[in-house]
């Protein structure tokens, strides 16, 4: 049975740090699609950052610079370190796998094209 399972989420101040974890289970995440996705309330869930099959990463512009997206191959995770954080990167941070169908070098952005999702790990940035 596939699962993702996030970790990683808390509350931290502005200008801190966090690094979100992403374990996979169930089968080998290595060559798969994955991403992160954020909720906060009221709004829509955006993706905050993308890693291809063949570890191309794509990042939202709202945090670009400031985020990495990695591979850990060993422990089959991915994690997203997010620093210099701000009060609007506060939400539910969610990792998504895309299982089926996919291409090695593409990075898919819809979270429409990601089969299987993680609870979630809520982020909490105060000013």
């Amino acid at each position: 049975q596939v699962q993702l399972v996030e970790s990683g989420g808390g509350l931290v101040q502005a200008g801190g740090s966090l690094r979100l974890s992403c374990a996979a289970s169930g089968r080998t995440f290595s060559s798969y699609p994955m991403g992160w996705f954020r909720q906060a309330p009221g709004k829509e869930r955006e993706l905050v950052a993308a890693i291809s099959g063949s570890a191309r990463t794509y990042y939202a512009d709202s945090v670009k610079g400031r985020s990495t997206l990695s591979r850990d191959y060993a422990k089959n995770t991915v994690n997203l370190q997010m620093n210099s954080l701000k009060p609007e990167d506060t939400a539910v941070y969610y990792c998504a796998a895309r299982l089926t169908s996919y291409s090695g070098s593409y990075i898919y952005t819809a979270y429409q094209e990601y089969d299987y999702w993680g609870q979630g790990t809520q982020v909490a940035v105060s000013s």
